[in-house]
This record gives structure tokens, C-alpha cells and sequence, in this order.
């Protein structure tokens, strides 16, 4: 609608988000009708997030946001589609897992040896477990989403970083959203200085953060981004230097950046699709071993008796 040339206020009188969005959507057309921008009333409203308001704003000031739409809508189709996948996959795991706390005490159910309480509180008893550590895994990452810097956070973060497999692709993914923010901005025309601490923010995990904190004092002190770069941890793939390296001589950055950032957004898409692949998989083997225990240790199996009498 924006590249059709739709003023703004009457593009967000033809949105139609899901229930819980469409307030927000409601809320930055107020704003709007208030005289002020789409980035700044999407702010106000919480339907932008700082990061996304600022690269909104930026482009605005530039002339267009147009550009900056489909990037962002690029980068949030990639998410969802990952995130639906993985649901998918895991779906059938689920209602596997469910039918076997179901079925597995069924027969002493049946011999009368367990009450129908003590069915029920078997049933519901791992079902609840695993539905508190899901929580907890829930609630922890949507705590490090908001929480400030502390001793508790300094050491998850670490943990996530130091994972096997997983530490790697963390921050990759964190340096990928640096420079992806930083392209985004520099491809609107807002100066390097200005860009670099607001592309920090996109960074999730503060230690990567404080590292990557430190490449705006070296700039300031005469340094290429590229030599900026030079040593410096956590940059998730070095061949970013050489990236930086060409669009800085060519006056090409925010394209070079751009190339890099999907590079890197490839290879973490196929990380994650080779979770959501081999996730399920692990489940179902789990899920086997749980059964063949609880069949070998005649937990609820029904085993014939030899008659008294032979």
C-alpha cells in the first residue's frame, strides 16, 4: 500500500491482524491521527519494537520506508515459517507421547489394582512435568528478552554461548541480527556513528553485546570497520571481514553487509530446519525407550498367571 502511494492512515484503516495485534494497529492509527509518523506512532502503540521504529524512522527521513518493509517482512516470513514448521513436526510426537501416558496404565486400570484417581494422577503426572519444564524454558528466554544485566543472566548467557551445537549457532545469530540492523540503517542513509549503537541493540545476549560495544570507540579513533573488526570475538563467521573489506573500498557496504547477512541467514534457516527435522526424531526414540521401560519393569502390564493347580 505504501509503494501504491496509500497515505499511511488509510493503509492501517485496512489492516486486519490477529485479535491480539489488532488493538496495537488500532492504537497507532489514534496516534497517527494525531499528526505523528507511522514509526513513531507504532512505537507509541507497541507494535514496533525500538529497533524496528528506529529503522522505520530513518528510512522515512530518507524518503521512503518501502524498502525497509520488505526487508523486515523478509526477515519475519523466514521466522514464522521456521516456527511452523517446527510445530508441525512436533504435533505428531505430541499426541504420540499423549496416548502412551493414556494407554500405558490402562490395564491395571482394567484389573481394578489402580483406582480411577490414581489413573488420572498417572496420567496427568508427566504431562504436568514436562508442561512446567516447557514453562520454565518459556519463561526463561522471554525473561533474558527483558530483563536487565545481572549475575543470573551473565551466566545463562554464558551456558548458551558454551552449549555444544547449539553455542555456535547462537551467536552467529546474534552477530547476523548486528549486521543486518546495521545494513538496514546504513542502507537508509543514517551515518555510521549513529548506526552502531543502535544496531547493538538488536543483539540479545550482553555479553556479545559489550563485545561488540566495543567497535564504535575504535572508529572513533580513526579505524576502518574492518580493522574494527579485526580480533574481534563472537563475530559468528569471519568471512564478514572480507565482506566489510570490499564495501568499504567500493562504497558498497550496506550491499556487502546485506550479502553477508544472507549467507548467514541460510545457514541458520538450515540449522533450524534440521532441528525441527531431527527434534522429532529424538522424541519418538525417547518416547520408545520410556514404553519398553515400563513394559520390561511390569509397570502396568498385564502378565498372565500359571494356574494354581498345574
Amino acid at each position: 500500500m505504501e509503494k501504491a502511494g496509500l497515505p499511511v492512515a488509510q493503509a492501517f484503516l485496512s489492516l486486519r491482524l490477529t485479535k491480539s495485534a489488532q488493538p496495537r494497529v488500532d492504537e497507532a492509527r489514534k496516534w497517527l491521527g494525531r499528526g505523528k509518523d507511522v514509526a513513531a506512532a507504532g512505537r507509541m502503540a507497541g507494535l514496533f519494537s525500538e529497533l524496528e521504529a528506529d529503522l522505520l524512522h530513518v528510512a522515512i527521513s530518507a524518503g521512503s520506508p518501502v524498502l525497509t518493509y520488505f526487508r523486515l517482512a523478509e526477515r519475519y516470513t523466514l521466522k514464522a515459517k521456521l516456527s511452523k514448521q517446527m510445530r508441525s513436526k512436533m504435533l505428531l510426537p505430541i499426541v504420540v507421547f499423549v496416548l502412551a501416558l493414556l494407554v500405558q496404565p490402562l490395564p491395571s486400570l482394567v484389573l481394578g489394582t489402580l483406582s480411577p484417581a490414581a489413573y488420572l494422577w498417572a496420567c496427568l503426572r508427566p504431562l504436568l512435568f514436562f508442561t512446567s519444564v516447557y514453562g520454565l524454558f518459556k519463561g526463561m528466554a522471554d525473561w533474558l528478552e527483558v530483563s536487565g544485566p545481572s549475575m543470573l543472566r551473565q551466566r545463562i548467557e554464558t551456558l548458551l554461548i558454551n552449549m555444544p551445537l547449539f553455542g555456535p549457532m547462537h551467536v552467529r545469530r546474534n552477530a547476523r541480527d548486528f549486521f543486518e540492523s546495521m545494513a538496514l540503517m546504513l542502507e537508509a542513509g543514517l551515518p555510521m556513528f549513529d548506526a552502531l549503537p543502535k544496531a547493538n541493540r538488536a543483539i540479545h545476549n550482553q555479553l556479545i553485546r559489550s563485545e561488540y560495544s566495543r567497535i564504535l570507540p575504535k572508529m572513533q579513533r580513526g579505524d576502518s570497520l574492518a580493522k574494527a573488526l579485526d580480533q574481534q570475538i563472537f563475530l559468528g563467521e569471519e568471512r564478514v571481514i572480507g565482506f566489510v573489506q570490499t564495501g568499504e573500498a567500493s562504497g558498497t557496504l550496506p550491499e556487502m553487509l546485506l550479502r553477508h547477512v544472507n549467507i548467514e541467514s541460510e545457514h541458520i534457516a538450515d540449522f533450524q530446519s534440521k532441528v525441527a527435522e531431527w527434534f522429532p526424531r529424538i522424541v519418538y526414540g525417547l518416547l520408545m525407550l520410556w514404553m519398553a521401560y515400563g513394559m520390561l519393569a511390569g509397570n502396568g502390564a498385564v502378565v498372565p498367571e500359571m494356574p494354581a493347580d498345574l
